[in-house]
């Protein structure tokens, strides 16, 4: 049985660090045997398909001890498959059809989006922003998009992130990421 999966590539070329190319992370992903293997964007996302039947944390230990291999530093991925994503996209409590892709984020964790984890943060004091869990993700609603968002930058403090990988797409990368994973 084979199935779709995007993999989450977390902090790559980004301002010249960590420089990943697109046709590079797309061999690597063919020569750990995934097949029909496409990128989206420089930032690190990926739709490929594995008929390997292993899950998705043994499929991004193994993008990351490849890519550590190859390129020579260590990169944090998540591996998520396509009806996961379309859960995600489909579970946002925010009205995405109405905003603008800037506007919305998902920022997909390795683990459970803990509520305790978040409890001590004032929602009330970032508005209009605001964030709602998910499961293992985080919906994030920033007006004036993520580069001026107070929230963001809150919620990216180490308390909260600590011992998880956390990467972040806006809602034109979800929406794309769905799509790509689409059996």
């Amino acid at each position: 049985m084979t199935t779709r999966y995007a993999a989450l590539l977390r902090g790559i070329n980004v301002s010249g660090h960590k420089k990943v190319p697109m046709a590079q992370l797309r061999t690597l992903l063919a020569e750990l045997g995934h097949s029909d293997v496409t990128t989206y964007l420089q930032s690190g996302n990926a739709a490929f398909t594995s008929a390997s039947g292993a899950d998705e944390d043994t499929l991004a230990t193994a993008l990351e001890a490849a890519i550590e291999e190859h390129f020579g530093f260590r990169v944090d991925c998540l591996v998520r498959g396509g009806p996961y994503l379309r859960a995600v996209a489909d579970a946002c409590p925010f009205p995405a059809a109405g905003l603008e892709g800037r506007q919305l984020h998902v920022t997909y964790l390795s683990g459970p989006a803990d509520p305790d984890r978040f409890a001590g943060l004032d929602q009330e004091a970032f508005l209009p922003e605001a964030f709602r869990l998910g499961d293992r993700a985080v919906y994030l609603y920033t007006p004036e998009g993520l580069g001026r968002s107070k929230l963001a930058e809150a919620l990216s403090r180490p308390a909260l992130v600590k011992g998880v990988t956390a990467t972040t797409r806006n809602w034109n990368t979800v929406r794309k990421l769905v799509e790509l994973t689409r059996d």
